[in-house]
């Protein structure tokens, strides 16, 4: 039996419906919500079928240009002077999810994007994406569903490639992966100054009694070589709460999004990711059933991210 207490995490509530793939950070000293904006039918509250990324500011709600257009499973990632964003090109499967190319950009200004680096890997399903940095290398992580040798016999997995640019990227030895014996979804990736670990948030699936037969809760790993991987003795990170996530947090909800929020059913909370402002770790998440009824939520822990990560694996 661990020792260790899970850090308070504060659940805000409900910001938006049919959003999932959502990134925080800060860029030049503002808090931004990075937004994979999906087309109809796979986001009913627009009329636009054309899927797009774009950025929030969070103080003011102000979003920005689109761009990315027709590209999936959007990521963003802020150093120095710049933003730079990846997303997966779209493919004739349902929803364009699942391409071989993941497309790399990059703006000092967030409204005018450059493409900046790909990866092309012929055969491969790419979902979701993330990027951190060590020593000078940076370790782009995306989850797959294909080929099997690559994959394993339970997809989805992670793998990885690495860059010192950001810009070209080269796979890693086959071993280094996540997760293949049984599934691993909704990534995150991070690192953290004067620590050797790299630290992956993921989907864990749970056997359930309900319809489905399954349910889903957000875990989290870590590891220095991204082939071996120590998981948290007080996993999971974040559990859904019906009641809890459907609280309202944005009152320019309609009514109808409003509805459909109190009736929707909960059995999974997913691609949680962090980033660290004024201080505290903040946090977007999503819930709903996996099946298509999907909601984006905030939460915040009043320490900072490093604390955070920590407190999953020693006492802080």
């Amino acid at each position: 039996m661990s020792n260790l207490k899970k850090p308070y995490i504060h659940k805000h509530g409900t910001i938006a419906c049919s959003i999932v793939e959502t990134t925080p950070l800060v860029f030049k000293g503002r808090l931004y919500r990075f937004e994979y904006f999906r087309g109809h039918p796979w986001n009913i509250w627009t009329e636009r079928k054309r899927s797009y990324f774009r950025l929030i500011d969070v103080q003011t709600g102000a979003p920005t240009a689109p761009f990315g257009w027709d590209y999936t499973m959007g990521y963003a990632y802020a150093e120095e002077d710049y933003v730079y964003a990846w997303g997966i090109a779209p493919t004739s499967a349902p929803g364009g999810w699942g391409g071989d190319t993941i497309q790399g950009w990059r703006s000092s200004d967030l409204t005018h994007w450059e493409e900046y680096g790909q990866l092309h890997l012929p055969g491969w399903q790419i979902y979701n994406t993330g990027v951190c940095k060590k020593d000078g290398v940076y370790t782009l992580l995306f989850e797959c569903g294909a080929p099997a040798e690559e994959v394993g016999p339970h997809p989805f997995t992670f793998r990885f490639a690495q860059s010192t640019d950001l810009k070209n990227w080269t796979l890693t030895p086959t071993e280094c992966a996540f997760q293949r014996d049984r599934y691993a979804g909704g990534p995150a990736i991070y690192t953290l100054p004067g620590d050797p670990n790299y630290y992956v948030l993921y989907l864990e699936a749970y056997k359930a009694d309900n319809k489905y037969g399954i349910e889903f809760r957000n875990c989290i790993a870590r590891g220095t070589d991204l082939i071996h991987w120590e998981y948290s003795p007080i996993n999971p990170v974040l559990d859904f709460e019906p009641e809890i996530d459907r609280q309202i947090a944005n009152p320019y909800l309609t009514p109808a999004m409003q509805e459909l929020i109190m009736k929707a059913e909960n059995i999974n909370v997913s691609d949680l990711e962090l980033c660290e402002f004024n201080g505290r770790t903040i946090m977007y998440y999503s819930w709903g059933n996996q099946h298509g009824t999907e909601f984006l939520a905030e939460a915040s822990c009043n320490m900072p991210m490093a604390d955070f990560l920590h407190s999953f694996f020693e006492e802080v």
